[in-house]
């Protein structure tokens, strides 16, 4: 019997504190919301200060994009979805360039220009060493051609996943992701949430 009433009891205890908890999600659901709100009004009014009818239109479609992120990250707050293992922001997007590696192709290509543009110089004994310079300097001039030829733009892009890790993925095209963007890690890859 005491096993029954501590059983019942616990079982209040729980409905009790869940009860609390829902009620507390909520207050801070409808707290999320009324900032918003605030928010968004105090947006528009700014908005009427913009001097020209497609300048006002831009900002309140802007504030009322605002206004929408914010509502749906207090949904989202509110379902408990917020707690996605792959799921982050982007915190930097970067462009740059992969410096290329020269090859056998251009040092031989160039050595050969080299040697014959050397032979054309000088006669006897110095046409042999500007043939052997002309040889060096055309092997060199040939790598450095080959690995500006071979390089390549990058795109880098560093996200912060709600777990607080950050990493960062390359891509050898731009992504469209831009600072801020919410995104959901696939793999070795990114797609928008």
């Amino acid at each position: 019997m005491n096993r029954l009433w501590s059983l019942l009891l616990l079982l209040l205890l729980a409905s009790a504190q869940s009860s609390a908890i829902a009620s507390s999600t909520s207050t801070a659901y409808k707290a999320a919301q009324k900032k918003a709100a605030a928010q968004y009004a105090s947006d528009k009014k700014l908005c009427a200060d913009e001097s020209t009818s497609s300048a006002r239109m831009q900002c309140l479609r802007d504030a009322k994009a605002e206004y929408t992120k914010a509502l749906a990250a207090a949904k989202e707050a509110k379902s408990g979805a917020a707690s996605c293992a792959d799921c982050g922001r982007v915190i930097e997007v970067v462009a740059g360039t992969k410096k290329g590696e020269g090859g056998a192709l251009g040092m031989i290509g160039g050595g050969i220009a080299g040697a014959l543009l050397g032979h054309q110089v000088g006669g006897g004994t110095g046409k042999d060493v500007a043939t052997i310079a002309g040889a060096a300097g055309g092997a060199y001039a040939g790598n450095k051609v080959e690995e500006k030829l071979r390089s390549s733009k990058f795109w880098s892009v560093k996200v912060r996943l709600e777990s607080g890790e950050e990493r960062a993925f390359e891509f050898d095209h731009d992504p469209g992701f831009a600072s801020g963007d919410l995104v959901k890690v696939s793999g070795n890859s990114l797609s928008r949430r």
